[in-house]
């Protein structure tokens, strides 16, 4: 039987933005959705990449053998669960009652073969286990693994969510629907990119989507950063990038956010 092989971007160690407590995050390659703000856009791609940045370029003429200065970066690695778990093991007695692995991305859950195999590997060495999904693909037997789900809605207004993130927002409502059954626990977010979906009436449209869900832990809202932009140049991608929101802002919106009241 073949091996199991998926591909990677990064395998990101102690990681404190990923979930509780520390934890690994294995970044998997390829992702349906194409929002416009992607601090990830090098995952968004299934293919194997490469990012150029030619500020870092020496002129040595070694291209062939590899670029030694880090101007030139592949970005995608064929890898098997035992080459990711080797990685999370590495950590495990730093992840405590809280940390553990997540699988991020990307979408993780595009890749779901690998994906459920990586997450039995982990359970069998009593690893916790997370995801931060798009909710765009729903998959009952691998939700039921995880410890916890972290996972996105980004725009309420389907039209404008068609817009800037490619699809529909209708299955991703009906897919976190779906997940509320399962009785594991669950983290929506929202990323605040300004002139899109920062304002009252989209935070509070999708806080009261939320609020009545059993299982969710929290509705959080992150604000958007230009991470993706060097990455976006790097991949000769269309530029595009947003003002970031300011701490009064954010402060403003997470009042509209708190799914307690």
């Amino acid at each position: 039987m073949q091996e199991l092989k998926a591909l990677i971007a990064d395998i990101q160690r102690s990681s404190v933005h990923d979930g509780p407590g520390i934890r690994t995050t294995v970044f998997f390659k390829g992702c349906p959705l194409h929002c416009s703000w992607c601090h990830n856009p090098e995952c968004i791609s299934f293919e194997k990449q490469m990012l150029y940045y030619p500020e870092k370029c020496i002129g040595c003429g070694m291209c062939d053998k590899g670029c030694y200065s880090g101007a030139k970066v592949i970005c995608g690695k064929e890898t098997t669960i035992e080459e990711v778990l080797n990685q999370v093991l590495l950590d495990k007695d730093y992840y405590k009652d809280e940390g553990g692995v997540t699988f991020s991305g990307g979408e993780p859950m595009s890749q779901k073969a690998f994906l459920s195999g990586a997450i039995d590997a982990c359970k069998a060495h009593g690893i916790n286990t997370a995801i931060e999904t798009s909710m765009v693909v729903y998959d009952e037997e691998i939700f039921k693994k995880l410890d916890l789900i972290m996972c996105d809605f980004k725009i309420w207004d389907d039209e404008k969510h068609k817009e800037h993130v490619g699809v529909s927002n209708e299955i991703i409502k009906e897919n976190i629907k779906k997940l509320d059954n399962l009785g594991i626990p669950f983290i929506v977010r929202t990323p605040v990119v300004p002139g899109i979906n920062d304002t009252k009436e989209e935070i509070e449209s999708i806080r009261g989507f939320l609020k009545d869900f059993k299982n969710i832990i929290r509705y959080e809202l992150l604000p958007y950063h230009p991470l993706g932009v060097s990455k976006q140049k790097a991949l000769g991608m269309e530029i595009k990038e947003y003002e970031v929101p300011s701490i009064e802002k954010m402060k403003e919106l997470r009042e509209y956010a708190d799914i307690s009241r």
